[in-house]
């Protein structure tokens, strides 16, 4: 009797294992989300570039992506850590954050000008970012540890298919619906606006069907399993007025070390008029003033504030996290990268011209997205097919296999003489992509206590974001710089990049990988939880 008590107790503390339509269901917004995602990737540089922009300030516009992401992530991870209500707790921001979203993506190819493009790019990202950040965590959330890289990979899946579609709208509605792909000079020809328009709608249907046929379990239910327990009493105790006195202090030290360098070398910079790089400098000089408040308030006993708590979180990141930051940082240095150099680097490099409104152009431009939707298609196709690689040798192993053919791809477009052969190198960068969009993810959620998951969820989006910012600020300079202004080597840059996050992907420590491959199998069951 006693026996059969424990048993009914573990079991009652274990996450029930979901069905496929079960994660297919809790998954399924990211379609939407990505079909925004893939449109803004695909077409933004081109919208820049027709209202007159310079190849140069493209990076610089596109800043607006990654600055949103740095802000508005670790916000709603923190908010929705703290949030339950009758939506649940990841569903309301999901649900905020798509409507938000596609009055965005309606909006944004009706810019008259350069300036309100910008603008608007803002306004789409920040409310992308505000439906994308809680999916991450609900994964955690939900699923018992060895389903989350199955998890993972049906995201990948859904983003892939949905980058897809969005990717090629504007050329299938030219070849196969009629719809002009040109206009008048500055504007924004009609294949562009309407696969905006389609964009919009479905974000909002695929999101709304996550949040209508999908659960969360409650604070309460989350407290009862087992592995919530565990990893809840991994992190770090709470300090001592003492021990926040002496954290206040390192921090206001090391804010001042940062503060004073960042404005210095802003002031330098600005005086020379290298604007790009400026940002990075400013950004240490920001970090810098953040670290001497929350100093300055844990000294002077100010401990139980959401401000000191979030740094304090920052600081006490587990060690998976640090380590996968920076497989994150070069990975995402390398993607941006393609995202704003692509369309460039093929119309001059593959199209030889760089008039934008030439009808040459918007065929090189239409055929990137194509080329953007084939290595979606690829992740999407191969989604599943890297757990089971996973299984047969390890994660981090997985990882730096695919991101090795994601730099070989990127390289090989340098030798491209036929702009056909860009499917084919599209190739490698879509078995990459898949990976990026599941691996990291699934190795660091073993490592994070549950109570704070959208949090970290949130920060992790900091080694996504930075590289971004950093590509921003250093891409533009060095191409203009260094290499005339030709495109076409930002993209073998990104490759270079991608090698070293491979390098880097096998020192991280995966705790949780042998629990996962010790549980592991293809099938779902049946039964509804």
């Amino acid at each position: 009797m006693a026996s059969h008590a424990a048993t009914a107790t573990l079991a009652a503390r274990t996450k029930p294992r979901l069905s496929f339509w079960e994660i297919w269901n809790m998954s399924f917004g990211f379609l939407g989300i990505q079909i925004g995602f893939a449109l803004q990737n695909a077409n933004v540089s081109r919208i820049f570039e027709t209202l007159g922009a310079r190849v140069e300030d493209i990076p610089l516009l596109w800043i607006a992506a990654p600055v949103t992401g740095l802000l508005v992530q670790p916000i709603v991870g923190y908010l929705s850590d703290r949030t339950w209500n009758r939506l649940g707790r990841r569903r309301p921001y999901f649900l905020t954050g798509a409507i938000l979203a596609s009055l965005a993506l309606f909006f944004m190819p009706n810019s008259p000008t350069l300036w309100v493009a910008a603008g608007m790019l803002w306004i789409m990202d920040a409310s992308i970012n505000i439906s994308m950040e809680p999916f991450r965590a609900f994964v955690g959330d939900n699923l018992p540890s060895a389903q989350r890289t199955t998890g993972f990979a049906m995201q990948s899946f859904l983003i892939g298919t949905g980058a897809v579609a969005a990717s090629i709208l504007p050329w299938l509605l030219t070849t196969q619906f009629g719809v002009s792909n040109e206009a008048p000079p500055h504007t924004i020809p009609d294949s562009v606006r309407w696969s905006f328009y389609f964009g919009a709608a479905v974000f909002f249907l695929a999101v709304l069907w996550t949040v209508l046929r999908s659960k969360e379990y409650s604070p309460e239910e989350m407290a009862t399993f087992g592995e919530h327990q565990e990893r809840e009493g991994t992190t770090p105790e709470r300090r001592t007025a003492e021990q926040f006195v002496l954290n206040g202090g390192r921090q206001i030290q090391l804010g001042g070390i940062l503060l004073v360098i960042g404005a210095a070398l802003s002031a330098w910079l600005a005086s020379r008029a290298i604007y790009q790089v400026m940002i990075l400098s400013a950004g240490m000089a920001v970090i810098g003033l953040l670290l001497i408040v929350s100093g300055l308030m844990q000294r002077n006993g100010r401990f139980n504030n959401g401000f000191v708590t979030v740094l304090n979180d920052f600081q006490d990141m587990p060690r998976t996290m640090k380590q996968l930051a920076w497989v994150q940082f070069f990975s995402w240095f390398a993607l941006f990268a393609m995202w704003i150099y692509t369309t460039p680097a093929v119309t001059s490099h593959l199209y030889h011209t760089s008039d934008t409104g030439s009808a040459l152009y918007n065929e090189g431009a239409n055929w990137v997205g194509v080329g953007f939707g084939a290595y979606n298609g690829v992740a999407a196709l191969i989604a599943f097919a890297i757990p089971v690689l996973a299984r047969r040798t390890s994660r981090k192993a997985a990882h730096a296999i695919c991101l090795v053919c994601g730099a070989l791809g990127l390289l090989s477009i340098l030798i491209l003489e036929n702009p056909r052969f860009l499917l084919g190198s599209m190739v490698g960068v879509g078995i990459a992509w898949a990976s990026i969009l599941a691996m990291p993810y699934a190795i660091l959620t073993g490592s994070l206590p549950p109570s704070k998951m959208g949090y970290y969820m949130g920060v992790f989006n900091f080694f996504i974001v930075i590289p971004q910012i950093v590509a921003a600020a250093l891409l533009g300079f060095f191409v203009s710089r260094f290499f005339g202004g030709e495109a076409i080597y930002a993209l073998a840059i990104g490759g270079g990049s991608l090698i070293l996050a491979a390098l880097l992907t096998l020192r991280v420590e995966d705790r949780d990988d042998t629990e996962a491959k010790s549980t592991w199998h293809p099938g779902f069951p049946t039964s509804q939880v």
